[in-house]
C-alpha cells in the first residue's frame, strides 16, 4: 500500500542571527522572525535585555539562544556563530544591527570615543559579515542584512562618529556585493536604510548635549524597521530605503548637498534634543551595557508612527507597477475607442 503523498513535510526552521538583539530594533526584529517560527541567535552585551529577547522569541513560537557578545571583538562574534550552528544548524540569515553612538560636537569628542563607535558600529558589521561568509560561502546560500540609516549617505551634526561608521558600512557593502557577483555566488547581501526610530538608545546613548537626546522627527516605531528587515531577508533587493524622510535625505543630499549643510547647521541641533534637561547622574552604554531590560520602544510612543506608506509602496512596487500599467492600458483603450468613433455626416 502506498503512503499518503498528500502529507507535506514540515520545512526546516530558518536560522537567524541578530546582533544588537537585546533592545530596540534588534528586539522587534527577533520577534518578527519568531512569528515565522525561526530559530534565532541573539547577540548583545546586556544580559538582562538578552534574556527578555529570548523570552519574547520563545513566547511567539520560535527558539532562541541568548549569547552575551561584544561585536567589537571578532573572536567573540566567531564563537557565537559556532555555538549557533552547533545548536541550531546552518545559519540562513545574519542581521548586523548592533550600534553605539555619541552625541557631541566634533571639537569635544575624544579619540577613544571615535575608536569605540567605529569598532562597534562599523567593525562589528565587518566581523559579523566575516563570520557569516565563512559559513555561507561553502554552502553557496544565505543572506546578510546590514542595518543602515539615511545617515549612511547624509551626515548630520552632533553624531559624526556614528555617521562616519554608517558611511563606512555603505562602502563595505558595495565592495562585497561586487565581489559576490564576480564570484557568481548565491550568497546575498542587502542594506536597509532606516529613518529615525523610537528605540531605548536615546535614553542610554553617551551625550554631551545640555538637553535629552531624541531621534530627528518624524519618528517611526521600530516595528516599521523590523518589517523592512524581514522583507529584505526574503526578497532579492539590492538596497531598501524605508520611510519618506530617508528618501528625502538621501535623494535631497545628491541634488542639493550645500542646501542640506545650511539647513542642518540651523536646525540639526534643536531637532536632536527634547526640551528636558539631561539628568546629572545619567548613565550611558558606550563602554558597558546599562543594567536592566529596556525592551523595544523608547520614550516617544506618542510621537512615533507605526506605519509607513512609503514602505508599503516599496514592498508592493511590483503589484503597483502592474496595476499602473493596467490602468494606463485601460485609459489608452478608452481614448482610442473614442477616437475611432465615426463622425456624423452633416446633411
Amino acid at each position: 500500500m502506498k503512503g499518503n503523498n498528500s502529507v507535506k513535510r514540515l520545512a526546516k526552521p530558518e536560522v537567524v542571527v541578530i546582533t544588537g538583539a537585546s533592545a530596540g530594533l534588534g528586539r522587534v526584529t527577533a520577534r518578527a522572525f519568531a512569528r515565522e517560527g525561526a530559530y534565532v541567535g541573539l547577540l548583545a552585551r546586556g544580559r538582562d535585555g538578552l534574556e527578555g529577547a529570548r523570552r519574547d522569541v520563545e513566547g511567539l513560537g520560535g527558539r532562541a539562544l541568548a549569547l552575551p557578545t561584544d561585536v567589537a571583538d571578532a573572536e567573540q562574534v566567531e564563537r557565537a556563530a559556532e555555538v549557533i550552528e552547533r545548536e541550531f544548524g546552518p545559519i540562513d540569515v545574519w542581521i548586523n544591527n548592533a550600534m553605539v553612538s555619541v552625541f557631541s560636537p566634533v571639537k569635544e569628542m575624544k579619540p577613544e570615543e571615535y575608536r569605540r563607535v567605529t569598532e562597534v558600529t562599523y567593525l562589528g558589521v565587518v566581523y559579523g559579515t566575516l563570520a557569516a561568509l565563512k559559513r555561507m560561502l561553502p554552502r553557496d546560500r544565505g543572506v546578510i542584512v546590514q542595518v543602515g540609516s539615511a545617515l549612511a549617505y547624509r551626515g548630520i551634526p552632533l553624531q559624526s562618529a556614528y555617521c562616519a561608521a554608517k558611511h563606512a558600512i555603505q562602502g563595505f557593502v558595495d565592495s562585497l556585493r561586487c565581489e559576490l557577483l564576480h564570484d557568481k555566488s548565491n550568497v546575498r547581501v542587502t542594506m536597509v536604510q532606516l529613518p529615525a526610530m523610537n528605540t531605548p538608545q536615546f535614553s542610554r546613548i553617551k551625550s554631551r548635549l545640555p538637553r535629552k537626546p531624541q531621534p530627528v522627527p518624524p519618528i517611526y516605531q521600530p516595528e516599521v524597521g523590523a518589517e523592512a528587515i524581514l522583507f529584505a531577508a526574503h526578497n532579492d533587493r539590492r538596497e531598501m530605503y524605508v520611510g519618506y524622510p530617508t528618501v528625502e535625505a538621501i535623494v535631497g543630499d545628491k541634488i542639493a548637498s550645500g542646501f542640506a549643510d545650511k539647513y542642518l547647521a540651523k536646525n540639526g541641533y534643536d531637532s536632536q534634543q527634547t526640551d528636558e534637561l539631561v539628568e546629572p547622574d545619567r548613565r550611558d552604554n558606550l563602554w558597558e551595557p546599562v543594567p536592566g531590560d529596556r525592551g523595544a520602544h523608547g520614550e516617544f510612543d506618542d510621537r512615533a508612527s507605526a506605519t509607513s506608506p512609503q514602505l508599503w509602496a516599496n514592498v508592493n512596487r511590483n503589484w503597483l507597477a502592474i496595476a499602473g500599467a493596467g490602468l494606463a492600458g485601460l485609459a489608452a483603450g478608452l481614448f482610442f475607442r473614442r477616437d475611432d468613433k465615426p463622425t456624423a455626416r452633416r446633411g
